[in-house]
This record gives C-alpha cells, structure tokens and sequence, in this order.
C-alpha cells in the first residue's frame, strides 16, 4: 500500500470516529511530546532541541513514526524557538537551552503567568483591546519591545506623512529593528516545522488538529491576569471577566473565520482547557465565565464545517454532565471531547451519539507501571469504549517518559484486541 493509500486509510479512520461511525480499526490518534526523545536516546534530542537543533529533534519523531505507525501525526510541541525568544526576551515563559535557565533539557517549556494586566484595566482592554497590547500588554510582557508604548496616532493633522515622524523616535527605531529581526529569526523556525509537516504527510501521517485557540475565559487568566489574579477577578469582578470574556469571544470568531475560506481538507481547532477543572470555580461561575462565551465560539466553527477538539486537563468529573448537555446542543457528530481521568465506560455511555471521546491512557502507566497493565488499560478501553465508533485512543496528556515495552504493548494491543 503506498503512502498516499496510507494516508487516506488512516483520515478516514479518524473521520469515521468523530462522525460516531465505527472504523476499521481503532483510532491510534497519540498525542507525543518528549516521548521521541526517550525512544531513540541515541540521536541525543530532547526539549531543548526543540529550540536549538531543529534537526535533532525532528530526526527523533520521523522515527517514531515509521516504527510505530499512528493514525494521526505529531511533531514538536512548542510554538517557537530559542533563537526567536532570545531576541524577544519574552517574560511569560522559560524555555529549556536558555542561557541561564533553570528548566532541564527533558522539560517542555514554562508558562510563567505574569500578570500583565492590573484589575482596574478591564474596561480600558475591553474597550480599545489593539491600543491596549500595543502600548501595555507588550511593553509588559516582553520588555524589549517598550518602546511601542510611545505609539500615538492621536494626530491634530494628518496631510502627508511627516505627521508620523513622531513613530520614529530613536528608541522606536532601535526596537523596530530587533523587532523585524525576531520576525525574520521566527520565519526560519517555521519553514523548518512545515518541511517536517511536509516529509510526515508525505510519509502517509494526517495531522489530528490543524489550528489552535483557547476558552476566552483561559485567555484572560493564562496572558493577562495569571491564576492568582483571575482567582481574585471572581470574587471582586465578574462582570468585568464575563464582559471581557465575550470580546475575545467575537475577536477568536472573526480570527477563525479563515476556516470557511481555507482550502483545507482537515479543519480541526484544538481547545486546551486550562482553567476550568474541578475546584477551581463555581458551576455557577464555571457556566456564566468559562463556558457560554466558548460555546459562542464552538457553535460557530461547527457552523462552517471545522471540528472542535476539546481538551480538558486535570480533574473534570464535576463538569462531564454540564458539558454533554452543552454539546447536545451542537449537531451530533462535530467535537471531539478529551478527558484526563475518569471512568471511561460511563464517560462514553455519557456522549454516546453526541460527541466523539478521546483519552483515557494513564500517562503513569506508559512511564511507571508494567507491560500487563498497559495491556489490560487498552482491552478495557476497547470493551468499553470502541464498539459503535466515537472513541479514539490517546492518552491523559501528551506522553513524556515512557517505557518502551509499555508503549509498544500499548500499540500491538490497540491493533491486535482493537481490529474490527
């Protein structure tokens, strides 16, 4: 069967689940992290080669891919490089390979959380959201780039464009400069993650997701106000995160709207949930904050034929039930829900015929536990949660520090106890 056979065999394998058909076989739909890096320790790539030796780290998942063989693809799971960071010096993050840094090499890099935006800023980020990053977020968040916090189109006269001599400052200057080389550096980076998409489409891999987004509510907390200061946002400002909340909402939907144009087979947008899981809002709070200005957002891209993926993290048992009411209201069929944890039995009895489910492979078990357990985990996925389509295998979270033979069992047992 050549590549191409491949690929489509393996689209379809995933198309069928998320449509609630049963496939041929079950979804091997693996999000990797670091787990290349374990596998094959002989080329000597990890995280940090992710950042500074694009080569390394690339070499590690193209090997994963032909010895194992998933339906869907990974590739590197951060969104830029050393080379561009350093240049930016961003304050929101730490990355492993930094000069200086304190994040060992076989670490994903570190959200840091600043926060970037004091309480009382809510209307003014609200309001006027373009003048608000340019001249407070960005200055705040990297530093470097400071200077863009003097850019004022507040003009008496505009004829000719001496008027905005004024951008052009001799601070501006410089920082345009370092500006346009961290664009230049960035660009780099992306050529090489789209040859590795390339080589691993052309190896016969569809990728599972093909753009990315978060809950409103996730964006404020995760660039703006950090844990503590959206914890604090709950209790003395609601209004202003629902309010705020519903802005990022129309601005994520008109951002997206590319989707309806794009000539795109795949049209997947995954959805990491950062903040909302047990214990850390009301179901109250959880309704109102988190989930009604999102599901705007996921009623729209379903709308325009793309897929939400779904990724909830940590604890969610308190939200399984609020969310299926939630998704029935969407046509069946058109998400992807991901849980962590949980009894994997009644979570696919919960959204059968409403929404296709994902996880439920112990992270602990691939790095920690014995062949047999991992073998036993996948047969009770399989008597549980593969007949009648609309389940994919994955794992709790993206897999780190496995065990070879754990993941091996893991695979020959999903093919093997998995096939129709």
């Amino acid at each position: 069967m050549s590549n191409t056979q491949q690929y489509e065999e393996r689209l379809k394998r995933v198309e069928d689940a998320i449509a609630l058909k049963e496939p041929d076989a079950l979804p091997m739909a693996v999000r990797v992290s670091g787990a290349p890096y374990f596998l094959y320790e002989d080329i000597g790539a990890s995280h940090s080669t992710d950042f500074y030796d694009f080569a390394k780290s690339a070499e590690a998942f193209i090997r994963y891919h032909e010895e194992f063989k998933p339906d869907v693809r990974s590739t590197l799971h951060n969104h830029t490089d050393g080379k561009t960071n350093e240049i930016a010096e961003p304050k929101m993050i730490d990355w492993p390979g930094r000069p200086g840094s304190a994040v060992p090499a076989h670490s994903t890099f570190q959200v840091l959380e600043e926060e970037c935006m004091l309480q009382e800023e809510y209307d003014e980020m609200t309001d006027n959201y373009t003048d608000f990053i340019m001249k407070k977020f960005i200055p705040r968040a990297f530093p470097k780039f400071k200077a863009f916090e003097n850019f004022s189109f507040d003009l008496a006269v505009m004829i000719g464009p001496s008027a905005f001599s004024h951008l052009l400052k001799n601070d501006v200057k410089t920082m345009l400069l370092e500006f346009i080389k961290m664009i230049d550096t960035h660009e780099v980076f992306k050529e090489d993650c789209a040859s590795l998409d390339n080589k691993l489409d052309e190896m016969g891999y569809p990728p599972l997701t093909t753009g990315g987004c978060l809950v409103p509510y996730d964006f404020i907390s995760d660039h703006f106000r950090g844990v503590m200061g959206i914890f604090e946002d709950l209790i003395e400002v609601p209004d202003k995160i629902l309010r705020a909340c519903n802005m990022i909402a129309d601005r994520q939907i008109a951002a997206l709207s590319y989707l309806e144009r794009a000539p795109m087979r795949i049209k997947r947008v995954f959805f990491p949930l950062h903040k909302g899981m047990d214990g850390f809002m009301s179901p109250k709070e959880y309704h109102e904050l988190y989930w009604e200005p999102y599901q705007r957002v996921l009623k729209y891209l379903v709308g325009i034929g793309a897929t939400p993926f779904i990724y909830t993290e940590g604890p969610y048992a308190s939200r399984v039930d609020y969310i299926r009411e939630r998704l029935q209201e969407l046509p069946k069929g058109t998400c992807v829900i991901h849980f962590e944890q949980g009894d994997f039995a009644d979570l696919k009895k919960k959204f059968e015929g409403i929404a296709c489910l994902t996880g439920g492979m112990p992270l602990y078990d691939l790095e920690y536990g014995k062949k047999e357990d991992v073998v036993d985990r996948v047969k009770y996925i399989v008597d549980n949660c593969a007949a009648g389509g609309g389940y994919m295998l994955n794992g709790g979270a993206s897999f780190e520090k496995v065990k070879r033979e754990n993941f091996e069992a893991m695979f020959e047992t999903a093919r093997t106890y998995g096939k129709k």
